[in-house]
């Protein structure tokens, strides 16, 4: 059964502009081999982080929405565990929008 799911991770912000698109077409196609679908991806640039971390005071923001199966968000977690580039991510899951609720209002 598949579920809505966003993942946020922070890429470390010492690799170059290429690098950190690679990263991004990595965890892209990763979802997509192991069959997610509706992948949107939002590059949302460096920030500075609440607090440091590695010993970074920044990191560039990477937001992923997507359709998939539960063992397929633990292969994505396993590899940005796994990488040096990612110093944070979260998956969460999301909750389908309530058609019925919709129509109620409307």
């Amino acid at each position: 059964m598949t579920q809505l799911y966003e993942t946020m991770y922070i890429i470390r912000p010492d690799l170059s502009e290429e690098t950190v698109d690679q990263v991004i077409n990595q965890y892209q196609t990763l979802l997509r081999d192991q069959g997610a679908e509706d992948i949107q991806t939002q590059h949302r640039g460096k920030r500075r982080l609440a607090y440091e971390i590695r010993k970074f005071r920044e990191g560039i923001y990477v937001q992923m929405n997507y359709k998939a199966a539960g063992p397929l968000v633990a292969n994505l977690q396993r590899a940005m565990r796994l990488s040096d580039e990612i110093i944070r991510y979260l998956t969460i899951c999301q909750d389908e929008p309530d058609t019925d609720v919709e129509a109620a209002t409307a």
